[in-house]
Formats: C-alpha cells, sequence, structure tokens
C-alpha cells in the first residue's frame, strides 16, 4: 500500500512540473542580399540528445554554437537551449532550410521548414555605422487595432507593443504621453514596467521581442473617421561605437522618442432602416429579463420587478426600459446594479433596475409586455426581445404599509378625537398702542429707498455685463482656482502615488492656462518653455517647471517614495509662487 501511495505522489508531482516541449527554428530574418549573413537558432526548451541540423541548400553554414540559458523568476524555473548557425548565401533566390530533429525523453521532436528569400546584392556600411543604425532602427511602437470600420458603439481593442530587434537593446523607456481617445468611451489597463513579459513574435518578417505596455478597450461615440492619437514612449538604447584597445565593443546611451502612430478608425453609423422605435443605443448581443419577486401578496406588501438586461455590448451606455404599472400599485424610482466585466474583447455581464411596486388596494392589476431593442453588429440588423404579460393579484384588506420610500418611517392613519372646532365669536383681543406709520421717519425712508436702490442696481448690472463679457479674464480666473484646487488635492494625497502626481499634474496645467491663455493641445515643453521666456521669466524657474513636469510623467510609471513626493510639492509650489511674480 505505501508503494502504491508513493507512485500516486510521484505522479503528481510529475504532471503539477511537467512542461510542454517546444522545439523550432528562429530566423533572425527572412529577407536579406546575396552579400549579407543571417542567423538560425534552433531553440528547445527541454534538453536533448542527438541533434540533426537540417541540409542548408543554398548557404554557406558556420556553427554550430550552442548556448544554454537557466533563470529562476519568482521561484519558476526557466530552461531554454540553442544551436546557432551562422548562413552566408551563396546566390539569389528562394531557399527552404529543411527540418532539423532531436531526441527528447526518448521522443524524437523536428522543427517547421523556413523560408528564406535572397535578393540583389544591397550596399554594406561600415560595420559599426551599420550596428549603430540597425540598433537605432530595431526598435519600433505599434498599435494593433482590433477593427478599423466599426459600427457606433461597438467594441475596438487597441494594443500597445514595444517591439525589440535581436541587434537593438532597451535599457529603460517610460511612457512621455498617453492618447486621450477623443469622441469614445475607453477604458485601458496599463503594465507595470518593471513586471512586463518579455515574448517573440514576427514584424515586418523578422523575429523581434516584444512586450505589451497597455491595452485599450474604446466604444466609438459618433460617426465618421475617427483619430486615434499616438502613444510617445521615451526609450533609451545602447548604441555601438566601436572597440577599445582590448578588442571590446564600447556602448553609449541614446534617448529616442517612440510614436505609435495616428490611427483612423471609419465609423459606420447605425442603419435608420429598421430602427425600433423604443432603441435607446444598446450594440451587441443581449438577453432581456423581467421578473417579479412574487404575484401574489397581500395589500400593504411590496414586491420587486427586476428588469435586466445580460450578454456582450455597451452595457454601460443605454438605458433600460421603464415598466408602466396601473395607478393603484405605487412604484417607486429604481435600484440601479450593475455587474460589468470590461475585458479587452468588450464589456460583458448585466446590468438592472430594480423596482419597488406597493398595491394600496386589492384586485388583480396587468403589468404590461416590456420591450429591449439593441443592434447586432454580427448581423447588421436590429433585435427586439418582448417579456411576457404579468398578472398581480392583491387581496386582504387595505392596511397601513411601510414602504422604502423613507427607511423606517410608516404610514399610520391619524385619529382625531374632536373633527371640528366652531367659530368663536365673542373675542377678548384688546387694541395695541402705537405710532401712526404714515408720516413716520420710516415711512418717508422706504419711499426714497427705490431712488437710492436704482442706481446701485444699474451700476451693478453694468459691472456684472462686463464681468460675464470678459471671457479671457473669467478663464483665467477660474483656471486659478483650479490651479490652487489641486495642488490643495496633491497635498492631500501625499503618499498615493498615483492620485498625488495627477492631482499635481492638473495643478500645474491649469497654472499654465491662467497665466499664458492657451489650451491643453498647445501644451508641448518647447511651446511653454519659448512662451514663459517671452514673458521675462528667469530661465533658471522655467527649467525647474519643466523639470516638475518631467518628474509628474515619469513618477506615475515608476516607483516613487514618500519623500520625492514631498519634494515634488515643495518644488511646484516654489516654482508656481516664482513664475507668479515673474510673468
Amino acid at each position: 500500500m505505501k508503494r502504491y501511495i508513493l507512485l500516486i505522489f510521484l505522479f503528481l508531482i510529475q504532471g503539477i512540473y511537467a512542461q510542454d516541449v517546444e522545439f523550432k527554428a528562429e530566423p533572425s530574418k527572412t529577407r536579406l542580399g546575396v552579400n549579407e549573413r543571417l542567423r538560425v537558432s534552433f531553440t528547445m526548451n527541454k534538453d536533448g540528445d542527438n541533434f540533426v541540423p537540417p541540409s542548408f541548400d543554398g548557404f554557406r553554414a558556420q556553427g554550430p554554437m550552442q548556448n544554454i540559458r537557466n533563470s529562476w523568476v519568482n521561484g519558476k524555473h526557466t530552461y531554454s537551449k540553442s544551436y546557432d548557425y551562422i548562413l552566408t548565401p551563396t546566390s539569389k533566390g528562394d531557399f527552404t532550410i529543411g527540418q532539423a530533429s532531436i531526441e527528447i525523453e526518448g521522443k524524437i521532436y523536428k522543427t517547421l521548414p523556413v523560408k528564406i528569400s535572397v535578393g540583389d546584392a544591397v550596399k554594406i556600411q561600415d560595420p559599426y555605422e551599420a550596428a549603430r543604425q540597425s540598433a537605432t532602427e530595431g526598435v519600433h511602437l505599434v498599435a494593433e487595432v482590433s477593427k478599423t470600420n466599426p459600427y457606433v458603439n461597438e467594441p475596438v481593442s487597441v494594443v500597445y507593443k514595444l517591439y525589440v530587434s535581436q541587434s537593438s537593446d532597451v535599457t529603460n523607456f517610460f511612457v512621455k504621453e498617453n492618447p486621450s481617445f477623443n469622441d469614445f468611451w475607453s477604458q485601458t489597463d496599463r503594465f507595470d514596467p518593471q513586471h512586463l513579459t518579455i515574448e517573440k513574435g514576427m514584424y515586418n518578417g523578422e523575429m523581434y521581442r516584444y512586450v505589451v505596455l497597455q491595452k485599450t478597450v474604446l466604444y466609438p461615440q459618433k460617426s465618421g473617421q475617427l483619430e486615434l492619437e499616438p502613444l510617445l514612449v521615451n526609450a533609451t538604447l545602447q548604441v555601438p561605437t566601436g572597440r577599445n584597445r582590448f578588442g571590446m565593443v564600447n556602448y553609449v546611451s541614446e534617448d529616442k522618442l517612440l510614436s505609435s502612430g495616428i490611427r483612423t478608425i471609419n465609423v459606420k453609423p447605425l442603419p435608420e432602416a429598421g430602427k425600433p422605435d423604443d432603441f435607446t443605443g444598446a450594440v451587441g448581443s443581449f438577453d432581456f429579463r423581467v421578473t417579479p419577486s412574487k404575484t401574489s401578496l397581500e395589500t400593504g406588501e411590496s414586491l420587486q420587478l427586476d428588469v435586466t438586461v445580460s450578454g456582450k455590448g455597451n452595457l454601460k451606455l443605454f438605458t433600460l426600459p421603464k415598466p408602466v404599472v396601473p395607478s393603484a400599485l405605487e412604484m417607486y424610482d429604481p435600484e440601479h446594479k450593475e455587474n460589468v466585466n470590461v475585458p479587452i474583447s468588450g464589456m460583458t455581464g448585466k446590468i438592472s433596475d430594480i423596482y419597488t411596486i406597493v398595491p394600496q388596494n386589492r384586485g388583480k392589476y396587468p403589468i404590461n409586455q416590456l420591450s429591449f431593442s439593441y443592434f447586432d453588429p454580427a448581423t447588421g440588423k436590429y433585435k427586439t426581445i418582448t417579456s411576457k404579460d404579468l398578472m398581480i393579484e392583491v387581496t386582504g384588506d387595505a392596511v397601513a404599509a411601510t414602504t422604502p420610500a423613507a427607511a423606517g418611517t410608516q404610514k399610520q392613519t391619524v385619529e382625531s378625537k374632536e373633527q371640528f372646532r366652531f367659530v368663536d365669536l365673542e373675542t377678548k383681543l384688546l387694541p395695541r398702542e402705537r405710532d401712526h406709520f404714515f408720516g413716520s421717519t420710516l415711512f418717508y425712508g422706504l419711499l426714497a429707498a427705490p431712488f437710492l436702490i436704482i442706481p446701485l442696481i444699474v451700476l451693478g448690472k453694468r459691472k456684472k455685463e462686463a464681468y460675464d463679457s470678459d471671457v479671457v479674464g473669467n478663464k483665467i480666473r477660474q483656471n486659478n482656482r483650479l490651479a490652487k484646487k489641486y495642488l490643495s488635492a496633491a497635498k492631500k494625497q501625499l503618499g498615493n502615488k498615483e492620485e498625488f502626481y495627477v492631482a499635481l499634474e492638473k495643478a500645474l496645467h491649469n497654472f499654465l492656462k491662467a497665466k499664458l491663455n492657451i489650451e491643453t493641445s498647445e501644451m508641448s515643453k518647447q511651446n511653454i518653455q519659448e512662451l514663459l521666456l517671452n514673458r521675462k521669466a528667469n530661465p533658471e524657474t522655467v527649467a525647474d517647471f519643466i523639470r516638475i513636469m518631467d518628474s509628474c510623467e515619469f513618477a506615475r510609471y515608476a516607483p516613487s517614495s514618500g519623500a520625492a513626493m514631498q519634494q515634488d510639492y515643495e518644488s511646484a509650489v516654489s516654482v508656481i509662487t516664482a513664475l507668479e511674480k515673474q510673468v
């Protein structure tokens, strides 16, 4: 028995740590000139024996060179072994690198064939200049859009990937500017730069490493050609500059601003043909239900009427139909509930309006059927779901009822022992001695008051009109108030990195709007610097202001201590105070 238990335990352990075998061929490029070279790596995730390379027809092969990598990340072991070959083409044409094979754990595994296209000779640069160009041009920021011609309120996913070629090396990067997604309802999942997963994939016919920076799901709110603003990322590259006297390659850090580029989405309007009268903008695939908590109850009791839409679509962007009940049923405002998830593919879940209904008299009361209409982009047609008619049966005599209109408050019948009181015919009122109002000082004062107040009213009205017509001045005063508000909010959020830097950045932007009379779209750092310097601001103060803006952008995507936040806040207050005096 113990032996069987031990065998079962070993099988369980083997199942837990079992890992699928991978054996594949990865070329550094699939298109090259006849005077260029490429590298082919045959990579496996488990150690194997009896490796047999393919026949490299059309190439001169150098190798193999073995590379073994072992790593432990968060307790997870990763193993990789590769056989690398450097191939030099012998002629132009299309060639196929055949299958390599290896024996792993007693089984034979083979790679898939790889097609290589060899074209005309290309101009070969200086090796270090070529390496530098390859390092700087081998980094790409790409916005992968799932759909470029959706309907209004149909989900579109945008995945931002940073591709890095085998010849490039990125040591650091941070998001410089996020797109604003005007005319879209959006939700974005941003990934922590310190916990990104490096993957491999093809880009422009070559094998690249890439990381996913963020994922966004969009719901276009109007039709026509809508532009997606670019994501801007500042990356630090390691660029070779030559070899030192010991034969080792020297590298220098070089910053490069990457842009995902402007993407255009052609949004189709929802068709007018066949649009139901009760359509409120629902787009997707849905189910509709109207469910009462009970259909038979006593007078004064309450029931819950649950109106629910579930499925996949723009659940947060439309309204539910409202039931119509007889006047003998008292219906209160609904309690709205949402249980909606927003993955990259779009919203899923359900939304509900729950109505509380209280009958006042006994009898049978019908609640007419409800209909819910939506547009299905998969079929390009409108669909309508209709609920069943409901009959509510109320029994018992009318009684005072407790309703949810005021929690803890009961409707009660108020009894009065004496319903009517007669009018008292004999009064005991005594006359009050007082001076006559007519001719008194108060009389003349009130008589003259309008003539004194009218000029003040006219003057105040003119000042009010001048104040309202001063659009620029009002905007400046409003931005000043917002700057002080967000600066105060930033102070309260010290210790909460994300909220602190969002508030601090808003304070800086509103201060600039007030002082320079510019809009958010004009707030490039170069433009801000030129405008402040033209207003005779101190260059050192301007440099400090730009540095604080950079700190806000960088700190939102990198770790930051409480001391750093305190220092940034104090620097912001000091710089704003200085610019108040200088500009």
